[in-house]
């Protein structure tokens, strides 16, 4: 289950990093993010968010449970096996609610990206038509105010599109800070991932000598 986290999240991360940077490996997951949001994907991506969402329900269940079941428990008491089950819920809630995050994430990425393509041809396409009008000739002077008149209603149009454009760039670069404390985040984890194998080894190790110790105290007893 931990190692098909990883893989997800190493994959989300992958995706993010393809929408910085313009590559063909960002054309292939945008195309496949546009084919990935028609027909039936959007209820495919719905139900496997839906089934993580209800396991890491069940792992937050299950650490409550846990805690409250040590919390009865007499002072000095404490179960290893609870304390190893424990860590490892805890890891998995961390872990799957970071692959929602990051799903949710590229979701948006996407869909600003979309939009800051739409706006670009826009603008383009509106400052095409404002150059064409401010290079072609006029047979008349009726012809010339109706092409100035326009131009003044287009001029608007293209100083918004603008600041639309500005405005989708200052979040894309938002979202690329979010992204790299993402990044620290997934290291953060993958550190206490190797503290709970170090302290679940100890405590095997603890339990083997425990176990050791009262067969030695059996058996003197025995004889």
């Amino acid at each position: 289950m931990l190692h098909l986290l990883y893989g997800v999240i190493l994959g989300e991360a992958v995706v993010i990093l393809s929408f910085l940077f313009k590559s063909p490996l960002r054309k292939v997951v945008i195309v496949s993010l546009d084919r990935l949001k028609r027909g039936r994907g959007p209820v495919v991506v719905k139900t496997v968010a839906g089934t993580v969402a209800v396991v890491l329900a069940s792992s937050l269940y299950s650490i409550s449970e846990i805690r409250s079941r040590m919390f009865d428990l007499e002072a000095g008491v404490i179960n290893p096996t609870d304390q190893v089950l424990l860590s490892k819920h805890i890891l998995e809630a961390s872990l799957m609610g970071f692959v929602l995050f990051l799903a949710l994430m590229i979701d948006r990425l996407h869909h600003y990206i979309r939009e800051l393509r739409v706006l670009r041809k826009a603008m383009e396409a509106a400052k095409k038509q404002n150059r064409s009008f401010e290079e072609g000739k006029t047979t008349s002077s009726e012809e010339q105010k109706a092409l100035m008149e326009e131009i003044a209603v287009m001029r608007p149009k293209v100083k918004q599109l603008e600041s639309e454009c500005e405005a989708k760039g200052s979040r894309v670069k938002t979202l690329e800070g979010e992204v790299e404390a993402l990044k620290k985040q997934s290291e953060g984890l993958l550190l206490e991932y190797d503290r709970l194998l170090e302290d679940n080894q100890n405590i095997r190790s603890q339990l083997e000598s425990i176990s050791k110790s009262s067969s030695h105290v059996d058996n003197k007893k025995s004889m």
